[in-house]
């Protein structure tokens, strides 16, 4: 008995004798005891043997034919900037970098349809990563005016006698000349009743919300080619964003040799080269797999009962518990397409669309749920695979550190010079990306959510069977063509209704007689 207490006793002391031991230990032994379980590995062992002939490894890489149509940038008339500016027109933008991306290209239009002065948008600080990186932290500024120049008066601040027109002047008050009732994909006629008479009476208009509050749909096609003007050639990075970028993507392309150190001035000695002929190619993977992500799923990720109510408490404190596919099994979710992929499965995806283990892989993503535990098993089958951090030196990333859009930036720029770029899951990078490359046609590939799936659940599937479907059910999801429906996107579906189809014979010299299609979208 005694003998007993004098053990609980040094069971109790044992964490204050040897607190440094528990400090350090504790964590790790922690997260061993919470690490997910690898949910696929059956598949996983048959992916690692996989082999890859030549014949589908030149499949794969083999760019995107051209696909016959117009860039929606190319209007039909000329457009200029009116003689007299009826104001001067502000919006606060929040959320990531792509969401504000898309709100700069509509504030462009808004200001287009007001015949009005666009005053550079303002970037308010994400609340999420808390990055207070401004519109000329990001984006070239003179270069985005000078594009613009023949369409939108743009200007970088507010003259003195405005300069009172703060956020935080109308953070305090009701003000008369802050818009704030814009409704959701609001019509040009909305702008034009409502701000107009503002812009008339004060000589400005502040417009906050102002994400996602202009349609897509009735407009007119010079204010959908403007839109895709800003989107595709006005906005352009900041230099060292863009060195940054290219530094990384000439290091995926041509590694150094096994053993060379890079030197600290690599940064300005790669910018300076020019492409090698037959240089290397490499895929960009946007693996987002982030809590809020693997939350607000609610899907099941192998973690066990641990990871299952942490994130159930994490539901309840950042929605009130009040997430939809709660009311779902994991196994109706994932039927559906509702789960996001985890690097396990992203892996397994990749592998069997052909991608094999001397693939160099560009892993872009902020912060991935589980950390290097959950990454092992994508690395497992692509060791190549990199980030900034393997890429570039501390002193190279000294501009970006900490910034999450500046961060988000040279993933962006990388995704835009990649031989195939791959989005794990749906959000505002992949619409972003998938547009933009769809625009420069571009091999792109989108995930059939709900195939894998299903592909997912079933536990008894061969490699052999499971490589066969998912090969099947990506053939057109590479980069093809999609007709933008009504209420979508163009920044994701930059064509839209054909117009017409126009076929020209011609003669071709190797194949004789052929017919070429030509495509027109309204937009």
């Amino acid at each position: 008995m005694r003998g007993g207490a004098i053990a609980g006793v040094f069971v109790l002391l044992l964490p204050i004798f040897f607190a440094s031991l528990f400090s350090h230990a504790s964590p790790t032994i922690l997260k061993d005891l919470n690490a997910p379980k690898f949910r696929h590995s059956r598949l996983a062992k048959s992916a690692l043997l996989r082999q890859t002939s030549n014949e589908e490894q030149s499949e794969l890489w083999t760019p995107l034919a051209h696909q016959g149509w117009k860039p929606c940038t190319e209007s039909d008339g000329a457009s200029t900037v009116p003689e007299k500016s009826e104001g001067y027109v502000q919006v606060f933008l929040d959320g990531g970098l792509n969401q504000q991306r898309m709100g700069i290209c509509d504030a462009v239009v808004v200001a287009k349809i007001l015949n009005a002065t666009l005053v550079i948008p303002q970037l308010e600080v994400n609340p999420v990563w808390q990055d207070s990186s401004s519109f000329m932290d990001i984006f070239d500024v003179d270069h985005f005016i000078n594009v613009l120049k023949d369409d939108v008066s743009i200007v970088k601040e507010l003259p003195d006698e405005f300069s009172w027109s703060t956020r935080e002047y109308y953070g305090t008050a009701i003000r008369p000349t802050r818009i704030k009732t814009a409704p959701v994909h609001a019509s040009a006629n909305w702008y034009l009743e409502n701000v107009s008479p503002v812009l008339q009476s004060y000589g400005i208009a502040a417009i906050a919300p102002f994400s996602h509050r202009l349609t897509f749909d009735n407009m007119p096609k010079y204010l959908q080619h403007l839109r895709c003007k800003v989107n595709f050639q006005a906005l352009a990075f900041v230099p060292h964003v863009r060195h940054l970028g290219d530094a990384l993507i000439n290091r995926l392309r041509n590694p150094p040799s096994e053993g060379n150190m890079v030197s600290n001035n690599y940064l300005r000695e790669v910018t300076d080269l020019k492409p090698k002929q037959g240089a290397g190619k490499f895929a960009v993977l946007h693996l987002r797999f982030d809590k809020d992500m693997a939350a607000h799923s609610a899907c099941d990720f192998g973690g066990g009962k641990a990871e299952n109510l942490a994130l159930a408490k994490y539901r309840q404190v950042i929605w009130g518990g009040r997430v939809i596919n709660s009311q779902f099994t994991d196994e109706e979710l994932r039927s559906q397409g509702r789960c996001p992929l985890t690097p396990e499965e992203v892996g397994l995806l990749l592998a069997a669309l052909g991608f094999d283990n001397s693939t160099r892989l560009y892993l872009a993503s902020h912060k991935v749920y589980g950390g290097e535990r959950r990454i092992s098993a994508l690395r497992n089958l692509f060791p190549l695979m990199e980030d900034k951090k393997s890429l570039a030196s501390s002193e190279e990333r000294a501009l970006i550190k900490g910034k999450a859009s500046l961060l988000a930036a040279v993933d962006y720029y990388v995704g835009m010079h990649s031989d195939i770029f791959v989005s794990a899951s749906p959000g505002n990078m992949h619409n972003a990306m998938v547009g933009h490359r769809t625009y420069n046609n571009m091999k792109t590939i989108r995930p059939n959510m709900a195939l894998l799936g299903q592909l997912f659940l079933n536990k008894t599937l061969t490699w052999p069977e499971f490589q066969e479907s998912v090969v099947e059910g990506h053939k057109n999801r590479q980069g093809q063509i999609r007709l933008r429906k009504p209420k979508q996107s163009l920044y994701t579906y930059p064509a839209t209704e054909i117009l017409m189809v126009l076929r020209l014979p011609y003669r071709s010299v190797l194949f004789g007689p052929q017919i070429i299609v030509y495509y027109a979208y309204i937009m």
